[in-house]
């Protein structure tokens, strides 16, 4: 093996995790921010464009919940004093609701449906493992942690009632 070549490799690996790692603490509040956005933007075109009463209703509940959750989040993050600030995982999950917005737009009826509760089971789904893998474990002001904390039962709701809205679509 060529060391020479080696070192900046081993060199760059560790530098890239944490790179990719820890966000800080105004990163944190700046993905729950845009995550939060997210889902109150796709509840509001679901509920301008559903027929289905159960896709109206959860799409009210992600309205509502959200907004609840973003509201603590300004409230905690003016107290501490601190920016949201973008980061690449806040800058992601923005690129990915701007595509499934376009992609939204571009349906109707039962078609329009599936695709909303199909993405909401999967994004409540990736939105919990990033609470557990990276936002909890990564934040270091206690009642920023603290809030994260709170609201995770709130996603696995959203989870569980998505999975159940997916489950009476597919029966129609």
């Amino acid at each position: 093996m060529n060391w020479k070549h080696a070192l900046p490799i081993a060199l760059f690996v560790p530098a890239l995790a944490l790179a990719q790692g820890k966000p800080s603490d105004p990163q944190i509040a700046g993905i729950v921010v845009a995550a939060n956005q997210i889902d109150i933007d796709a509840g509001k075109l679901a509920k301008s464009r559903t027929k289905n009463k159960e896709v109206s209703k959860f799409a009210q509940q992600m309205i509502t919940d959200h907004t609840a959750v973003n509201k603590q989040a300004g409230a905690l993050v003016k107290k501490l004093g601190v920016t949201p600030e973008d980061s690449a995982t806040s800058k992601s999950l923005k690129d990915g609701a701007a595509q499934n917005i376009a992609n939204l737009k571009t349906l109707k009826g039962a078609a329009f449906d599936k695709a909303y509760v199909d993405h909401e089971v999967a994004y409540h789904q990736a939105v919990l493992d990033a609470v557990d893998k990276v936002l909890i474990p990564s934040a270091k002001n206690a009642e920023l942690k603290d809030l994260i904390v709170k609201v995770r039962p709130a996603f696995v709701a959203h989870l569980d009632h998505a999975k159940m809205v997916q489950s009476s679509l597919a029966k129609k």
